[in-house]
């Protein structure tokens, strides 16, 4: 990166550091039952409300319970269970239409990270009517108050409960793009581990790798605050003690239960600390070719450790010290390479590859120049990388 454009990216990240104190930024309150939800409803007047998930978790049954509570206390419930993975202009779309045909006027988020994402865009375009979903891309853009928006995760690992940002596909396109701003923090997030019992194998790992990205990410950037240091190690230290022992037996439900608590922390982390290059190669390969956003940053999250460097052993140290992966006796870069080592573990015990298939190398240089664009100056890493410096990562990443 030329001194001109890496000057320009520490400036604006400096310049948000500077301002962090001084955002809105709130914390979800937390319920705890269905019971929370409809006293929500009932005390906000609620009279329609639109549940968005998708045909998996209502096929499974899972929002049956909470459906059945919302009818039974006379609130009219309205569904829109047609979200994709990576959910699309169209899924939007979809559910705003059933938003406003039915004049409702509170929404529920029942699902992952997905499912968050589609209602939060929900939310703004029903805050912003005339403004289409890509002007509000970027930061602040939407700037109005949505709806009240009640998430209830049902994985432990995307943070989209806490969270600021909605992550959309353009159908048309296929270009992937974060909207963030403030009113689409959820008001109330349902964390009930209950809800995470069933799920394969395979999700509840991706996902926990996901909360784990979120929790790592936040705290080597260099936008961190006290809080949000808290909340990171707190999470990391739940993932790595809990998550691969609840993807060898999933009925653990305390275990379930802290880490549902770990993925709202994450949350918290990276919301206000933002993440890095990580999650912008991981939206980039969501994009183009729909791999789920927790398995990339599961694969991706070790190489972009190595390639930063030195520039990241004090705080990787930091974070294997407070886990107990070694004593204060250890160097900072033998002890950061044994904290990059333990992801490499827990994934190879969670059956989580070392490669993304689907990557093509005619597409690597495009792949690497949206990564870039969408990183810099926006994510506060602790080491800046071109679109020729992520290229390299994404060949490594290739099969």
């Amino acid at each position: 990166m030329n001194v001109f454009k890496r000057f320009y990216c520490r400036v604006y990240q400096g310049a948000f550091r500077v301002m962090l104190p001084l955002l809105p930024y709130r914390q979800p309150k937390i319920l705890k039952t269905d019971d929370d939800v409809v006293a929500v409803l009932q005390e906000k007047g609620i009279e329609t409300v639109l549940l968005v998930t998708d045909k998996g978790i209502r096929g499974l049954g899972l929002t049956k319970e909470l459906e059945d509570k919302i009818v039974a206390s006379g609130v009219k419930l309205c569904v829109y269970d047609g979200t994709v993975p990576n959910p699309t202009t169209q899924n939007v779309a979809e559910a705003l239409t059933i938003y406003n045909d039915n004049n409702c006027a509170g929404l529920i988020a029942f699902g992952g990270g997905s499912v968050m994402d589609c209602a939060k865009a929900v939310g703004a375009k029903v805050a912003r009517p005339k403004k289409s979903l890509k002007k509000m891309k970027g930061v602040l853009k939407v700037r109005k108050k949505i709806p009240t928006l009640i998430a209830v995760p049902t994985t432990a690992g995307t943070g989209s409960e806490t969270t600021l940002a909605a992550v959309i596909t353009d159908s048309e396109t296929r270009h992937k793009y974060a909207i963030n701003d403030f009113p689409l923090i959820p008001s109330y997030a349902l964390l009930k581990p209950e809800l995470t019992v069933g799920l394969p194998k395979h999700i509840t790992s991706t996902t926990g790798m996901d909360a784990l990205t979120h929790a790592v990410e936040a705290y080597i950037g260099r936008s961190t605050t006290k809080q949000t240091r808290a909340c990171a190690l707190s999470a990391t230290k739940a993932i790595m003690d809990n998550l691969v022992d609840v993807y060898n037996d999933g009925k653990q439900l305390e275990k379930r239960e802290i880490l549902l608590k770990a993925a709202y922390d994450a949350g918290l982390a990276f919301t206000r600390s933002y993440v890095g290059y990580v999650h912008a190669i991981a939206h980039s390969l969501g994009g183009k070719y729909n791999v789920a956003h927790g398995l990339a940053n599961a694969i991706i999250l070790p190489y972009v450790l190595k390639e930063y460097g030195k520039k990241i052993y004090k705080k990787l140290w930091k974070m294997g010290l407070y886990v107990g992966l070694f004593d204060k006796n250890t160097s900072k870069e033998e002890g950061a390479k044994l904290f990059i080592e333990k992801i490499e573990e827990m994934n190879a015990q969670m059956n989580i590859p070392k490669k993304i298939a689907e990557i093509k190398v005619e597409d690597i240089s495009e792949l690497a120049y949206t990564a870039a664009k969408e990183g810099n100056p926006l994510y506060p890493v602790p080491k800046l990388l071109d679109a020729d410096q992520l290229e390299y990562i994404y060949y490594k990443i290739s099969k």
